[in-house]
C-alpha cells in the first residue's frame, strides 16, 4: 500500500470516527414511534385483559377497535372504539423532549369533552417498546384523582399493542390489547 493510498485511509477512518461522536442518539421513544408508525391507517380488535373495578366489565363485553387514523411527522392518533362509543383518541405526538400521550375525549357532534387533553410525558430515557406516561400537572389540576396515573404504551413487534393504566395509590389496574393478527375493517 503506497503512502498516499494509507493517508487517504486513514483520513477517511478519522471523518468516519468524528462522524460517529457527532451523531445524535436517537430521541426518547423512537423505538416505539418506529413500531407504531407502520400500523397507520389499519384497524385492529382488542380486548380486555385487566380491569380492576366494576365498571371495566363492560369494556370486557363490548367491541373493542383501534383505529391509527392521523399520521404524520410528529403525531399519531389513534381512535377507539368501545361498542358503538367512539369518543375516545389517544394522541401520540413526538417532540424534542420525547413523546408524550394526551387523551382526547369528544361529543357525539365532536365538540371537545371538558374532560380532555390529559396525559403525560414519557421520561427519559424512554428507549424501549414499552413508554410508561406519568400524569403531567395539567391532568392534576384537571381530575386530581388521576395526578398518580402511569399510562403505558407498549408495542409487541409482529404481535399486537397494549394501552394500560395503573393508579398505585389505589391499586387501579386497567389493560386492554390489539391483536396485529386480528384487523378490522377500514372506515
Amino acid at each position: 500500500m503506497t503512502a498516499p493510498v494509507r493517508r487517504a485511509l486513514a483520513a477517511l477512518a478519522a471523518l468516519a470516527a468524528l462522524a460517529a461522536s457527532c451523531a445524535r442518539p436517537p430521541a426518547p421513544g423512537e423505538r416505539l414511534w418506529a413500531e407504531l408508525r407502520p400500523h397507520c391507517g389499519k384497524a385492529y380488535l382488542g380486548r380486555l385483559a385487566e380491569g380492576t373495578e366494576p365498571s371495566d366489565a363492560a369494556w370486557g363485553e363490548s367491541l373493542l377497535v383501534a383505529r391509527f387514523l392521523d399520521c404524520s411527522e410528529e403525531e399519531i392518533r389513534i381512535a377507539l372504539e368501545v361498542g358503538a362509543d367512539r369518543s375516545r383518541t389517544w394522541i401520540v405526538r413526538r417532540g424534542p423532549h420525547g413523546v408524550r400521550l394526551t387523551h382526547d375525549h369528544r361529543h357525539a357532534d365532536g365538540s371537545e369533552d371538558s374532560v380532555s387533553r390529559y396525559g403525560g410525558l414519557a421520561p427519559a430515557p424512554a428507549a424501549g417498546l414499552a413508554l410508561d406516561f406519568p400524569a403531567d400537572s395539567f391532568t392534576a389540576r384537571l381530575l386530581p384523582r388521576a395526578a398518580t396515573n402511569v399510562w403505558t404504551l407498549a408495542v409487541e413487534p409482529g404481535r399486537g399493542f397494549a394501552y394500560a393504566l395503573r393508579r398505585e395509590v389505589e391499586g387501579r389496574r386497567f389493560r386492554i390489547e390489539f391483536d396485529f393478527a386480528r384487523p378490522a375493517a377500514v372506515r
